[in-house]
C-alpha cells in the first residue's frame, strides 16, 4: 500500500497540519531573513540596489504576454490537477503532464516576453552560445579545454564555459551544426529537455512500486516553481538530463535490465561532464537501486559512466584537472566576493523559492518518516521515499561543499525536482491549497522581479 501521509492513529490530524505550517513558517523566515540581511550588507558582490538577493535577478515588476497563459495553467492544474492525475490512463497522464509542464514553463518565460525571455536569456557575454562560433574542432577544443579555464587570460572560457566540463559546451555546439543555431533554439531545448521532470520522475516513483505516489506528484511537477528558471537556463536541461538517467535505472528490471542500467550510467556519466556539481546525482542513482533492490546493477551503471569518461579522458578532456581549474577560477572572483558565512544558510532560501513552499512539509515529513523508520523500526522508509531523502542529502552536501554560493535557484534544479516526489506525504484534503502556493510562489517571482535565467 502507498503511503500518502496520513498521520498514525495516535496523533491528531490536526497537529500534523499545524506542524506544516510551522515548518513552512520557518522556510518563509529563512526567505524574509535572507532579502533583509542582503539588503544591509555586502553579500552578493554587487554594489546595485536593485538586485533582489538571496535569488540572482533584480526588482522590476511587470506583467507580459505570458502572464494570462502562466494564470489560465496554474488555474487549471490546481482545479482539475488532482482529480485527472488520479483517473486518467497513465500513458495518457503522462503525455498531460509534460505538455502542461512546457505550457506552464514557456507561459513564465513569456511573462518576460519572447525576446527578454526566451530568444535573448543564452546569447549573453557569459552564456555558452558566445563561444560557439569559435569551436571549428571538437578534438582540439577538448585537449585544449583545462587550459582555458582560469581567467585574466587572453583566450578565457566565457563564464559559464568556464565553470562546466565541456559537455555542456558541445551541447549547443552540436545544436548549431544541425541547423538549431541561436538563442531562440538553444532556450527552446532547455525547456522541452527541462519539462521531461514531469514525467521522468513519476515513472521512478512508479517503477519502485508506488503508483499512487507517482500519481500524486504530477501536479506538483507541473506546477514546479523551478520553472521560471529552466526557461531558460542550461540547468534546465541537466535537470531533464538527470531524471531521464534516474527514470532508466528505476526500470531497468527484467530481461533488459542490464541494458537499461548501462543507459542510465551513460545519462548520469554525460551529465557529470555537463556540471561538475551532478556527480552528487550519485546518492538519489544508489538510492533507486536500495529502493527497487538491485544493488548489483550498479556494476552495469558504472560500466556504462565508464564509457562516458574513457571517450572524454582520450579525446583528451581529464575530469578532474578541470574541475581543479574551475576552483582556481572560481576563487579568482566571484567566490571571494560572495561571504559564504550568508550564502551557506541563503543557498537554502533560493531553493525554497525554486522548489516552492511545498519543500518545508514534504522535508519534514520525509525526514521525519526515515529517521523513524530507521530509529524506531528498524527498517528502512518505504522505497518510493528514498530518492526525496538522497536529493536532500545532496543538497546539503553541495550548500556545504562552498562551490555554490547564490545562483542555486536554477543550478540546484537537478536536485529540486526529486524532493517534490515526496508529495504524496501530504494529506490528500491538503495538496490543491500547497498548489496553489506552489503556483503563486512562481507567479510572484516571476512578475515582481527579472531573473537572468
Amino acid at each position: 500500500m502507498v503511503r500518502t501521509g496520513t498521520p498514525p492513529a495516535k496523533v491528531r490530524p490536526r497537529s500534523f497540519a499545524r506542524a506544516d505550517l510551522v515548518a513552512l513558517s520557518g522556510a518563509a523566515a529563512l526567505v524574509g531573513a535572507a532579502v533583509v540581511v542582503a539588503l544591509v550588507l555586502p553579500v552578493t558582490g554587487v554594489s546595485d540596489v536593485r538586485v533582489a538577493a538571496p535569488l540572482f535577478a533584480r526588482w522590476l515588476p511587470h506583467v507580459g504576454p505570458g502572464t494570462p497563459a502562466a494564470l489560465l495553467v496554474a488555474a487549471a492544474v490546481c482545479w482539475f490537477g488532482p482529480a485527472l492525475a488520479a483517473r486518467l490512463p497513465w500513458r495518457r497522464l503522462l503525455l498531460s503532464a509534460y505538455l502542461g509542464s512546457v505550457a506552464w514553463t514557456l507561459a513564465l518565460a513569456l511573462v518576460d516576453g519572447w525576446q527578454r525571455g526566451l530568444a535573448a536569456r543564452l546569447t549573453t557575454p557569459h552564456e555558452y552560445l558566445s563561444e560557439v562560433a569559435g569551436v571549428t574542432d571538437v578534438g582540439a577544443l577538448l585537449r585544449g579545454f583545462t587550459a582555458r579555464i582560469l581567467d585574466f587570460q587572453p583566450d578565457s572560457w566565457a563564464t559559464h564555459v568556464a565553470g562546466h566540463p565541456p559537455g555542456a559546451l558541445l551541447v549547443f555546439v552540436g545544436l548549431d551544426r544541425i541547423g538549431l543555431g541561436g538563442g531562440a533554439w538553444a532556450a527552446l531545448v532547455c525547456v522541452l529537455a527541462g519539462s521531461a521532470v514531469a514525467v521522468a520522475v513519476p515513472v521512478t516513483i512508479r517503477a519502485l512500486g508506488a503508483a499512487d505516489a507517482a500519481r500524486t506528484a504530477v501536479p506538483f511537477l507541473v506546477l514546479f516553481p523551478g520553472a521560471v528558471w529552466v526557461g531558460a537556463s542550461a540547468d534546465g536541461l541537466f535537470a531533464g538530463v538527470t531524471a531521464a538517467g534516474v527514470a532508466v535505472l528505476a526500470c531497468a528490471g527484467g530481461r533488459a535490465g542490464r541494458v537499461l542500467a548501462v543507459g542510465a550510467g551513460v545519462l548520469l556519466g554525460f551529465a557529470c561532464y555537463l556540471s561538475y556539481g551532478l556527480v552528487l546525482m550519485a546518492p538519489i542513482a544508489l538510492a533507486v537501486l536500495v529502493a527497487a533492490r538491485r544493488l548489483g546493477q550498479a556494476v552495469w551503471v558504472l560500466a556504462g559512466t565508464a564509457t562516458v569518461v574513457a571517450g572524454f579522458t582520450l579525446a583528451g578532456f581529464w575530469w578532474l584537472d578541470g574541475y581543479h581549474a574551475l576552483v582556481e577560477r572560481y576563487y579568482q572572483g566571484i567566490a571571494s566576493d560572495r561571504p559564504y558565512a550568508y550564502w551557506v544558510w541563503a543557498n537554502l532560501a533560493c531553493l525554497t523559492l525554486s522548489a516552492g513552499p511545498v519543500l518545508a512539509p514534504i522535508l519534514r515529513r520525509s525526514l521525519g518518516d526515515t529517521s523513524r523508520a530507521i530509529t524506531t523500526e528498524r527498517r528502512l522508509p518505504p522505497p518510493w521515499l528514498l530518492p526525496t531523502v538522497a536529493a536532500a542529502v545532496a543538497v546539503l552536501a553541495a550548500d556545504l561543499s562552498g562551490m555554490s554560493k547564490a545562483e542555486v535557484e536554477r543550478i540546484w534544479l537537478p536536485f529540486a525536482v526529486w524532493i517534490l516526489a515526496g508529495a504524496a506525504l501530504l494529506p490528500r484534503r491538503h495538496q490543491r491549497a500547497w498548489l496553489v502556493a506552489q503556483a503563486v510562489t512562481a507567479l510572484a517571482v516571476n512578475h515582481l522581479l527579472l531573473t537572468t535565467w
